[in-house]
């Protein structure tokens, strides 16, 4: 059950945040990206949704990530006000009282979950009742200070929303769906790693048992290359489930052998100024990568599309 930690204020009203610290409790950053590879699955998905029903569909995905975040940063807060890269937020900073993200958080968790129920299907509310409850008390309450593979576990609630807004769409699950769970799956463990290589210290100061902070930097360069080679065959399961053709065949094979080339710089070099750029580079690449490999399954489509009409 989620609970406030010791550190954290008690359940009072009362902060006097404006609406951008409401915005900012949504992780709109982690947002765009639910929304964008949401979007994807709706696309991918077989059969037919009305466009007006497709957008309340994401738009209650978008939310119920946006609120998953507020509990996160509720729950966090005390680990949050430590770490030089979220002692920004709204409730470390005081714009908000941890009962306000709180509340905030549920109420929208709720609200997502019934609309899309109503406009949608009640399976796909039910995935996204799930990823909120494993997003903000498994990974959240649970995994993120108990142990080093946080990430690795905890990363499943960032690679559903594809596979809810397929849901929305079928009414169900399966396989296909299921390979674009696992790009973002097995993506999250050598992004997230690749910032902890970078971030030692806010995670060490904050206790966070990251994997650089419990195995060493070392071990962590390796798992990252490791985790890197997995993904490029994950990468063509799109392919051999018959939902992308060869534009993005293509473009995955690119984009990831250039992640795992930066993967193979990370793990090679770890000494000097080019050792402590790699990570930050594999970092920044990353996001550029998951947003390009699902843009190019919306290519394919389209590519596909073209053809189709024209041939």
């Amino acid at each position: 059950m989620i609970r406030p930690n010791a550190a954290t204020p008690g359940l009072t009203l009362g902060g006097q945040g404006a609406v951008e610290d409401y915005w900012a409790l949504l992780k709109p950053r982690v947002m765009s990206l639910v929304i964008f590879t949401a979007f994807c699955g709706l696309v991918l998905a077989p059969g037919h949704i009305h466009p007006w029903t497709a957008f309340v569909s994401l738009l209650c995905i978008a939310v119920g990530a946006g609120a998953s975040g507020a509990l996160n940063m509720w729950y966090d807060a005390d680990i949050d006000a430590q770490m030089s890269r979220t002692s920004k937020r709204p409730i470390p900073r005081g714009a908000i009282e941890p009962g306000e993200a709180l509340y905030f958080g549920l109420v929208l968790s709720v609200g997502s979950v019934a609309m899309l129920g109503l406009a949608a299907n009640w399976m796909a509310a039910a995935f996204l009742a799930f990823t909120i409850f494993f997003y903000a008390v498994i990974y959240t309450a649970w995994l993120k200070r108990s142990t080093p593979q946080n990430i690795v576990i905890g990363g499943a609630a960032g690679a559903f929303p594809p596979m809810i807004a397929w849901t929305a769409v079928t009414g169900s699950i399966d396989l296909a769906s299921v390979s674009l769970f696992l790009i973002i799956f097995m993506w999250t463990p050598p992004h997230f790693w690749a910032l902890a290589l970078f971030k030692m210290g806010d995670y060490e100061t904050a206790g966070v048992p990251m994997l650089p902070n419990v195995a060493g930097a070392d071990s962590t360069r390796n798992q990252i290359w490791w985790y890197s080679l997995a993904m490029a065959p994950v990468a063509a399961l799109p392919v051999l489930f018959g939902i992308s053709g060869i534009v993005y065949a293509a473009a995955a094979a690119v984009l990831t052998g250039l992640f795992i080339k930066h993967a193979w710089t990370v793990y090679r070099i770890r000494d000097g100024k080019l050792g402590e750029r790699g990570p930050k580079v594999l970092f920044g690449y990353s996001i550029v990568y998951l947003f390009a490999m699902f843009g190019a399954t919306l290519v394919d489509r389209a590519a596909l599309a073209l053809w189709q009409a024209f041939a």
